[in-house]
């Protein structure tokens, strides 16, 4: 028995799957889930001391890649100051400012540990900023395992929710209407119907859990018009994307496209972190005002803004702010993905690329998906054949079909190079 199948007989005796997430227990691809020792840069190395070029780098906040000298210092000298103190700091204060200063649409934010909290005070501040129950999610998109998010789109005209998680009763969804993503007469028609009963339409710019699918800038365009016109909020979950494909998140890249765009809330995780538990949401002034102490709505948390996770997201912020940096970051994971796409296409292996910034998806398929529906109708088990061969080759993609890839600034030509050269044996392999 290998080290790594001994950790995980050892984990499944005292964890439930023997993991602490679920996607990380291979169910989806098969076989058994590498325990990660250490990291170092684009690397990681497993319990058996293999290393691996990270396409995960921790589900998106290692954008500096491992072990950054800039992060480290700011945590270690964090750390000697103190863990947590459930009290104010200066630093989350800095950490405030940095978000502020490169987000045109939010004056104010508050900090909470993970995107999930973030997602669920984000609805919760627009329902008491609106005084109305019903929100909008779109069907593939994920907000994190919030009860009321945990919903299941059904078919035809905006039809109400119905939870996909047991453990969730369904007068706890009554109140979410999930709709197809990228779909505008849909849209239109939840709105005729719902409008005035809408609080919020929450949705992914791009949706990291279809993979990699983006939001068209017409179906944008549009959702801003009709959140306007009938007065519900906009919340844009900038977990997976803000920070990673552009300084300013995505909706920066939606303002060059729609005259005035931004949301009315952003919610924000994983890069603002720098791998530490952290997360924020933030809107104007106005909004935010509705939140304890000011306001009526509650939010707390006794590890929010915690000291050295704002530390590590400081740093990390301050780092991807010099200039050129997401330009290259672009650059790199555009070299990935269309060399990824060279490969295929070469093998005669259908593939359609995709990326923004330091953000990417690739599919088994001959077309770039635009919704949920077209996102799972690709070629599941060619995926899982590619998974295994890039991870004997020592590549290390995300453990399931729906998930997108994140690379980092030490991702060099060399750690490029090695990916395609494992996926060109694996297409052969396969073909």
């Amino acid at each position: 028995m290998s080290t790594n199948e001994a950790l995980f007989a050892r984990a499944q005796k005292v964890i439930p799957g023997g993991v602490n997430s679920p996607v990380r227990a291979f169910r989806a691809v098969g076989g058994t889930p590498r325990f990660i020792a250490r990291a170092e840069g684009a690397y990681i190395e497993d319990a058996e001391g293999k290393r691996y070029v990270d396409y995960i780098g921790s589900w998106g906040p290692m954008i500096l890649g491992h072990g950054h000298p800039a992060v480290l210092d700011a945590v270690l000298k964090a750390a000697r100051d103190g863990f947590s103190f459930g009290a104010p700091t200066e630093r989350e204060v800095e950490l405030a400012e940095e978000i502020i200063r490169h987000v045109p649409s939010v004056e104010q934010v508050r900090l909470v540990s993970s995107g999930t909290e973030a997602c669920m005070s984000a609805i919760r501040l627009a329902r008491a900023a609106t005084g109305r129950s019903r929100l909008i999610k779109f069907e593939g998109c994920y907000h994190g395992h919030a009860d009321a998010l945990l919903v299941k789109a059904g078919s035809g005209l905006a039809t109400f929710g119905h939870p996909t998680s047991a453990g969730v009763p369904p007068e706890v969804v009554q109140h979410t209407t999930v709709l197809a993503f990228n779909d505008v007469e849909q849209l239109e028609r939840a709105f005729a119907a719902h409008g005035d009963e809408l609080a919020c339409v929450i949705i992914e710019p791009i949706a990291g859990n279809m993979n990699f699918v983006r939001t068209s800038v017409p179906f944008m365009t549009r959702l801003r018009e009709l959140c306007t016109k009938h007065g519900a909020l906009l919340i844009m979950d900038e977990v997976m994307t803000g920070f990673r494909v552009a300084l300013g998140g995505a909706q920066s890249l939606y303002a060059r496209q729609i005259p005035g765009f931004a949301p009315d809330i952003s919610v924000f995780g994983k890069v603002i972190g720098g791998g530490m538990p952290l997360a924020a949401f933030g809107a104007s002034r106005k909004v935010m005002a509705q939140l304890a102490p000011l306001g009526p709505a509650y939010q707390a948390g006794t590890l929010s803004g915690n000291p050295v996770a704002t530390a590590c997201g400081l740093a990390t912020l301050h780092e991807i702010a010099r200039p050129g940096f997401h330009a290259a970051l672009h650059a790199r994971t555009r070299e990935l993905v269309d060399g990824l796409k060279r490969e295929a296409d070469a093998a005669h292996v259908p593939m359609a690329v995709d990326s923004e910034g330091g953000l990417f998806g690739f599919f088994f398929t001959d077309r770039l998906p635009h919704d949920y529906t077209s996102a799972v109708a690709v070629d599941k088990e060619r995926f899982n054949r590619f998974f295994h061969a890039m991870l004997d080759g020592g590549v290390y993609f995300a453990p399931a079909l729906y998930e997108a890839g994140f690379v980092s600034s030490a991702h060099s030509p060399a750690e490029i190079e090695h990916t395609l050269k494992a996926a060109r044996a694996a297409f052969a392999a396969s073909a």
